[in-house]
């Protein structure tokens, strides 16, 4: 019971916010231009990716921000300025019928490039996703067995999570056809501002927790 309890603790904390229903959309509008057997491909690595970084996320992170000394604001900082750029990007993208025209194509080697970065990290396990696992992972208790448990049910729940990232990315492409071009272009561009939007508060998220530790900082230096 206490195996379930910590497994179900583990995807409840991370998949509202890794969200592959919701990131289906954007993941489609970055990959229009594949073919679907490639798009499949890439959702298959960009799980395998995201399985991964969370795992290290629950059972290194914490280590490795000490190591570099980063702390988890600093690291929503950085990452909402990406997932913020990448936002703006997409919505300087061209329309369908302009791509068309253009007679672009992306080769399977091309769109493979993009699978960690930025298809994994930041727009599928982004900083809030890892500043969750990195917090699962430190609050996890020191003895043996119990820690054990943790983390098979951390493996377990990211398992779970990453199985869910394939189904909805690799089957994307029916959205598109359920929409059509006008649709899917809505779609791109709603995604877009929605993905710029989510980079601001995790940007802000960052600040505000930077700007409280400093007020922490220089109120005891004010009253000294």
């Amino acid at each position: 019971m206490q195996v379930l309890r910590s497994i179900l603790l583990v995807i409840s904390a991370l998949f509202p916010i890794v969200d592959p229903i919701g990131g289906s959309p954007v993941f489609l509008s970055l990959t229009l231009d594949y073919p679907n057997k490639t798009r499949k491909v890439l959702a298959r690595r960009i799980a395998i990716n995201s399985f991964i970084l969370l795992m290290a996320s629950f059972t290194i992170g914490s280590h490795v921000l000490s190591f570099f000394g980063i702390s988890l604001p600093v690291v929503q900082v950085g990452g909402g300025l990406i997932v913020m750029a990448t936002g703006w990007a997409m919505l300087q993208q061209k329309t369908d019928n302009d791509r068309e025209a253009m007679g672009q194509t992306v080769s399977g080697t091309a769109a493979l490039r993009d699978a960690f970065y930025p298809l994994t990290l930041p727009l599928t396990v982004g900083p809030g996703s890892i500043s969750i696992a990195i917090t699962l992972g430190a609050n996890e208790p020191h003895r043996l067995g119990a820690n054990l448990l943790l983390t098979f049910a951390a493996l377990v729940g990211s398992a779970f999570i990453g199985f869910t990232i394939y189904l909805c990315y690799a089957f994307a492409d029916r959205l598109a056809v359920a929409l059509g071009p006008a649709g899917m272009n809505v779609i791109l561009k709603l995604s877009s501002f929605l993905l710029v939007c989510i980079g601001v508060q995790i940007l802000w998220n960052g600040v505000s927790q930077l700007l409280r530790s400093l007020t922490q900082v220089a109120g005891p230096a004010i009253l000294h």
